[in-house]
This record gives structure tokens, C-alpha cells and sequence, in this order.
């Protein structure tokens, strides 16, 4: 059974909590440091923490109580804390807010991909992935546009608000419209110690181990990008905020038309085939844009085609990364999407540290941090099953 067009349209609106809380407030990284006297990707960092913790614990709240439960108080506590973050005084109340922000909003990431293994398997839950990915698609093309064009008429603060309203129509939407995929019959009723059995028996499992490694670090390596890119074009090479938007908008339009090709490229040649070849191409990529960073050749060009390019095989690792992850697990699919996202994020929080740590100025920590991901990625990869 195929799903309804407005079911996947609705979860794509509620996974799209990823890029409306970065992507949206990455043009105003310089303005929040000038602010707090401190670097801004720290935030992030913070950010992409709150996610770690939060989608090991909704994952399990998703499988034990059903879909809709988590969904509702994690949106409700994202739009409370993203006021919290239009609110905060200093950088430490700022980055405390969006932890607790990240926390609530990690349901909105981990609970639709669980939605889909409810579904759909195989090259069916590949292909609703990748709708998921094309309907939300538009949220960080014009995010930092719209970010960009906040800053030159109000403050950052602005864009904290418009989060809030986010949340709170989430929360709107799931309690009016999102069924429970998951039946009573169905969930897992474990104490504290069967989940942590569940968790150790997930992450023994090779195909799962594998898989998640080779998303995680292709994600790891976007999320570098995330933190890097404002230092990146608007420090270095004087973009303004607006045009930084633009940039941004097509480099994540590389990653939408990579998840979209995938799509119909995965029924022909299977999700290893797709899965191998893109995660050497994102090596590839990392390589020249390392190139290019180091040797300042091409100026903002130099490191715009790379970027696209590394973004597009992202977009599609993804799909088949997380099907394969997830094939094997339908009996614990939250926890099991729980446990694949608290890896990327833990992931992304260090590399987020480490671009905030090495911030030099110029583009050489976010390549070099983005290299070191995707080569981590190739050697999951020589290790996932091929069957």
C-alpha cells in the first residue's frame, strides 16, 4: 500500500526541523558573535548535541508509546525553547536553550523515518525517503535567503521567533492530522534495562553498524559545511549575508537533485551499487575542495563546485544508507533510526567543535574537517555486506 501524498508532505514538514534550525540562522553566525564574544559555532555544536541525546530517548519513547505522543511534546518543547533562544542574553543561555530546543525537535527527525519503516521497506521506503528529502528540499534553499534578508531589516533574534511559530504549528498538525503507524500491539513495553539490551543488540548487528557509519560521516561531513561555510564566504572571501543565502540555496539544491536521482536510479542497480559508488564520489569531491581551499584557486567559485558536488553524493548516500540500517530491524525501527541518529549527531557536535576550534578564517578546516569525514565514510563502506 502506497501512502497518501499528504502523509509524506506532512512528515516532510516535520523533519524539515533540521534545516529550519541551522540553515535559517547560519548568515547571522558573525552578527551572534559580535553580540556574545564568542564563536557562534559553538551554538551548533550545542545544537547538534541536544540531537544526539534527543533521538536515542524519543526513539525509544516512539516505540514504547506510539508515534504521535513523541512527536507532540517534542514539537510543543521546541517552539517553547526556540523563544527561550530569541530570549537569551548570553552565549551560554543561548547554547542551554537550543540543547533543549534540539532535544524536543530531534522527534520531528527520528519519528517520520520510523513512520517509514511502518510503511514501506525496501526500494519503497528508498523512494518515500527521497520525497521526504524533495518536500522539505525547499526549507534550506531559501532558509538562508530568508535568514539573510531578517538580518538587513531586524536582529538575529527575529529568526528565533519565526522558529517558534514552526513548532507551534507542528505541534498543530500532529495532533490534527498524524495517525499512529505504530499499533498497540506492536510496541515494545521495556524498562530501562531491555532498552539498553535493545540499543547494544541494534549497534552488534554489522549491516546496521556499517550502514549508519557511512550515512553518519557523509552527514558529519555536511554538517562541517554548515559550521565552516559562514567563515567560509562571508569572513573570507566578503560575501554578504544575502548573497552567502544564495550560495548556500544552490549548493543545497546539489544535495535535493542527488536524494531525487537516487530515487530512480536505486531500482536498477540496488542500494549497495548506489550507496558504494556515491560515498567514492563524495571522497572525490572532499579532495578537490580540499585542493581549492588550500591553493585558494577558483576564489568563491573554487569552492562552490566542490561544495555542490559533495552535497549531491550526500544526498545520495542518504536514502540507502538508512534503508540498509533499518532493513533489518522492523521490529524496533524507532530505536533503531533512534540509535542511527544519535550517531550522526554525536558526530556532527565534535565536527562542529572541531571548525569552531580551528576557525582560522578561511575555508582550510571546514575542507580538511570534510576530507577526514568522507574518507572515515569509504572505509564503512569497504565493510558493509553486500548481500
Amino acid at each position: 500500500m502506497t501512502p497518501p501524498f499528504w502523509l509524506t508532505l506532512l512528515l516532510g514538514f516535520l523533519t524539515a526541523v533540521g534545516p529550519v534550525s541551522t540553515d535559517m540562522y547560519l548568515p547571522a553566525f558573525p552578527a551572534i558573535t559580535a553580540e556574545f564574544h564568542g564563536p557562534a559555532q559553538i551554538t551548533l555544536a550545542a545544537w547538534f548535541a541536544g540531537l544526539a541525546v534527543g533521538q536515542i530517548t524519543q526513539g525509544s519513547l516512539s516505540d514504547r508509546l506510539g508515534r504521535r505522543a513523541p512527536l507532540l511534546f517534542g514539537t510543543s518543547l521546541y517552539a517553547l525553547a526556540s523563544a527561550g533562544c530569541a530570549l537569551a542574553p548570553d552565549l551560554g543561555w543561548f547554547s542551554a536553550w537550543r540543547v533543549l530546543a534540539a532535544f524536543g525537535g530531534s522527534a520531528g527527525m527520528v519519528v517520520p523515518r520510523a513512520i517509514v519503516r511502518d510503511l514501506a521497506d525496501g526500494h519503497a521506503a528508498a523512494r518515500m525517503l527521497s520525497r521526504l528529502v524533495l518536500i522539505m528540499g525547499v526549507v534550506p534553499i531559501l532558509a538562508p535567503a530568508l535568514g539573510g534578508a531578517v538580518l538587513t531589516i531586524a536582529g538575529w533574534r527575529v529568526i528565533f521567533w519565526a522558529a517558534t511559530f514552526y513548532g507551534a504549528l507542528c505541534t498543530v498538525l500532529v495532533w490534527a492530522w498524524l495517525p499512529d503507524t505504530l499499533p498497540e500491539t506492536r510496541r515494545l513495553k521495556l524498562g530501562l534495562g531491555g532498552i539498553v539490551a535493545r540499543y547494544a543488540q541494534v549497534a552488534r548487528e554489522r549491516s546496521f553498524l556499517t550502514n549508519a557509519l557511512a550515512g553518519g560521516l557523509a552527514t558529519t561531513a555536511l554538517f562541517v559545511y554548515l559550521a565552516g561555510s559562514p567563515t567560509a564566504f562571508i569572513v573570507q572571501y566578503r560575501v554578504s549575508p544575502s548573497h552567502y543565502g544564495m550560495l548556500f540555496g544552490l549548493n543545497a539544491a546539489g544535495y535535493i537533485a542527488g536524494s531525487q536521482l537516487c530515487a530512480r536510479v536505486l531500482p536498477r542497480f540496488g542500494t549497495n551499487a548506489v550507496l558504494r559508488t556515491a560515498v567514492r564520489a563524495l571522497v572525490l569531491a572532499s579532495c578537490a575542495l580540499m585542493i581549492d581551499a588550500a591553493t585558494g584557486f577558483g576564489g568563491v567559485a573554487g569552492l562552490v563546485l566542490p561544495l555542490f558536488a559533495c552535497l549531491a553524493s550526500t544526498g545520495f548516500i542518504m536514502p540507502p544508507a538508512v534503508v540498509g540500517a533499518l532493513s533489518r530491524h522492523a521490529a524496533h525501527a524507532g530505536s533503531a533510526s533512534a540509535l542511527m541518529g544519535t550517531g550522526q549527531f554525536g558526530l556532527a557536535a565534535l565536527g562542529g567543535l572541531a571548525v569552531g576550534a580551528l576557525s582560522d578564517g578561511t575555508a582550510r578546516p571546514m575542507a580538511a574537517l570534510m576530507l577526514v569525514s568522507a574518507c572515515l565514510a569509504g572505509i564503512a563502506d569497504l565493510y558493509r555486506p553486500r548481500s
